[in-house]
């Protein structure tokens, strides 16, 4: 398995080598795994103005339009805009017609990721032991097809309305799916800027309502084989307002890394209730997005307009900060000069940042991680990322 998936990944131009330093991937027999997940496919939005958000991830986010569905290709129904940035793949779909299912969809929740979509081996097997387990099969293994060749999938159910899509594009040569047209982007790049701002999804965490998250962690344990990566509760992600619990659960390579979310009993409303109330149930909180190069990522989007989440100075002049990070590629000055948080662990350091909400709801966000050896996910930084998430709360009359 390891084999295919560097070949996969060669191919968007981001090797198995690569990918291996971008998001800490392990070694693993998949000829043990129930549920072979070679990697993530897609992930999915909603969004109010697909066309107009298309262009937001193209000028913001550095992101490539590579293929598109819409009336001008037969699909009355909706606009479907595939970008690429390395080996992640966003697709941001928005209702045409009134009757829409996207645009019920979006009044319940918002612009939003409706659909986590995982390259598989074998989708038949996988919804065979999916079924046994108990999860819910939304549609059952077919084929589509075109001139490029055929793709099988299928797709199960996970939290609130979010879906898994299980894709084997091995028989496809196409932009993305039959139905879609291959389209050049016609956002041109300054002169001198990187080709890309990110090179792989590395973990999208979702957010469930309290009691929950347990149930979930089984679920994905049960129906997909994944592995409990890591597990954070108590003072290590609480404030003095609000507190939540969260696991990490990842398929066997931790290529596909989901972190679940709860809240829990504290003073004040924590980000979780928020979510939960604004999107109108469980979904996907955030995305984090691998670079190599976190400074120049996050130099090109704040110059794009994007707003990234205040650390107050007193971070950076923690002596016990500095004492337990050690030596870091970026001298803490320019973090300090960037808003960027860093984290070590016995496996190594990483450096993260997160954005504001990118929507008009306080729901969706983004992270972006520079990984140097740490399998982690910043535990050091819970609390003053917190913090600067309350700060954001408290402005918004919702904390």
């Amino acid at each position: 398995m390891t084999h295919t998936v560097g070949e996969q990944h060669q191919l968007d131009d981001v090797s198995y080598d690569q990918l291996r330093q971008l998001v800490g991937l392990v070694d693993h027999d998949a000829s043990t795994d129930p549920f072979p997940v070679r990697a993530l496919d897609a992930v999915v939005f909603v969004a109010g103005n697909a066309t107009q958000t298309a262009w937001f991830y193209q000028v913001a986010f550095g992101m490539r339009l590579v293929a598109y569905s819409g009336p001008e290709t037969g699909n009355h129904d909706h606009k479907s805009f595939v970008l690429k940035s390395g080996s992640a793949r966003f697709v941001i779909n928005g209702g045409v017609r009134p009757d829409s299912p996207l645009l019920d969809h979006h009044r319940r929740h918002g612009d939003g990721v409706t659909d986590i979509a995982l390259e598989v081996a074998d989708v038949d097997k996988c919804v065979e032991h999916a079924r046994a387990q108990g999860a819910t099969v939304l549609e059952e293994p077919h084929d589509v097809s075109d001139e490029h060749g055929t793709v099988r999938v299928a797709a199960i159910a996970t939290y609130g309305e979010t879906r898994h899509s299980l894709v084997d594009r091995s028989r496809y040569t196409g932009p993305y799916l039959p139905g879609y047209e291959a389209r050049a982007a016609t956002v041109q790049r300054p002169e001198g800027a990187p080709k890309r701002l990110f090179q792989a999804v590395d973990h999208c965490v979702g957010n469930v309502e309290l009691g929950k998250m347990d149930e979930w962690v089984d679920w994905y344990r049960r129906v997909m084989g994944f592995v409990n990566m890591a597990e954070f509760v108590g003072d290590d992600i609480a404030t003095e307002y609000s507190a939540l619990m969260s696991k990490v659960v990842s398929n066997g390579n931790h290529r596909v890394k989901f972190p679940l979310n709860e809240p829990a009993m504290a003073k004040k409303r924590s980000q979780i209730d928020e979510y939960l109330e604004f999107y109108g149930g469980p979904g996907c909180q955030h995305i984090a997005l691998a670079t190599n190069d976190i400074i120049g990522t996050v130099t090109a989007m704040r110059a794009a307009g994007v707003e990234f989440l205040q650390v107050p100075d007193s971070y950076y002049e923690d002596p016990e900060l500095r004492a337990r990070i050690g030596e870091v590629r970026v001298p803490v000055e320019t973090l300090q000069q960037h808003g960027i948080l860093v984290d070590r662990d016995e496996d190594g350091y990483l450096l993260q940042i997160f954005t504001k909400p990118i929507g008009d709801r306080p729901t969706v966000f983004y992270e972006l991680i520079e990984r140097h050896g740490s399998l982690g996910f910043g535990i050091g930084n819970f609390k003053a990322l917190f913090e600067a998430i309350e700060r954001e709360q408290e402005r918004r009359g919702n904390l």
